[in-house]
């Protein structure tokens, strides 16, 4: 199979440009990863529909990498509870390795085939659960081979990778692949493969919250008030519903705990 993630890149004798000349030319690669990404809308609104009927019944979203692919599935996984207010488990990101994987590599974690599953089948996965298998070479047999046991019991999986023609590209049911070439240092996917996943990542799992009915209008109105910065953002939001001064409807929200929640007291106690 031709890689492309390991092609080498088009950039040569890099320690010999200047540093402007370094970062404009990962910038124009880096230009490159969007339009790619713009392709294979298709390709995600498929699996986003699909896992959003999923989701509607009680279903999680799973996501399974290793290393830089792994880390990104935790990275958005972990932002949607203070983000849409949905319960810590509804979207997990799983890496080969195991937390202690997330800061530092776990060396050959990713090359058993059989952890994945088994990592699956620690958090009782159904058959209404999606899951999303993250691998910008496509290869990573801890993704592939989770994968393979979630299609023998009827599971909806996803694959992002940016190898078009890979075992991850050909196993999964609903494959996202965003070719965005050879990177700017040979084989470093961390650069536009990573940059392409995590587009991917932040339009599946905010698509599927919208739809899930946590946001209202533009705004999160189940977001977690965990800061200054957000009780602040949740006042002007309730402020601006309500028409309520800033000081009351600061007082209404902590009160409430949501956005939502507020606004809805609000109106329900004005007979509204």
């Amino acid at each position: 199979m031709k890689k492309i993630t390991e092609e080498s890149s088009k950039h040569d004798n890099l320690e010999q440009l200047s540093v402007k000349e370094l970062l404009i030319r990962m910038n124009s690669e880096d230009k490159l990863v969007p339009l790619a990404v713009e392709k294979i809308i298709p390709e995600i609104e498929k699996f986003v529909s699909h896992a959003s009927e999923k989701m509607k019944v009680g279903g999680r979203l799973f996501y399974l990498g290793a290393g830089t692919s792994g880390r990104l599935g935790i990275l958005d996984a972990s932002e949607c509870p203070p983000t849409f207010g949905v319960e810590h488990g509804k979207v997990v990101g799983l890496i080969a390795g195991g937390d202690t994987a997330i800061r530092k590599a776990v060396e050959n974690a990713e090359d058993d085939f059989n952890t994945g599953w088994k990592d699956l089948v620690t958090h009782d996965i159904t058959k209404n659960d999606v899951i999303v298998g993250i691998a910008a070479s496509g290869t990573t047999p801890y993704v592939l081979g989770a994968i393979e046991e979630a299609k023998k019991v009827g599971i909806i999986t996803g694959g992002i990778t940016c190898n078009p023609g890979s075992p991850l590209a050909l196993s999964a049911k609903y494959p996202m692949v965003p070719i965005v070439g050879p990177e700017f240092v040979t084989g470093s996917t961390r650069m536009k493969s990573g940059t392409a996943q995590k587009l991917v990542l932040n339009m599946i799992s905010t698509s599927l919250m919208i739809k899930l009915g946590h946001v209202k209008g533009n705004k999160m109105v189940d977001m977690q008030l965990s800061n200054e910065k957000l009780v602040q953002r949740g006042t002007r939001m309730v402020a601006q519903e309500t028409k309520l001064s800033d000081d009351k409807a600061k007082e209404l929200l902590l009160k409430l705990g949501s956005v939502r929640d507020a606004v809805n007291y609000f109106f329900k106690q004005k007979g509204i």
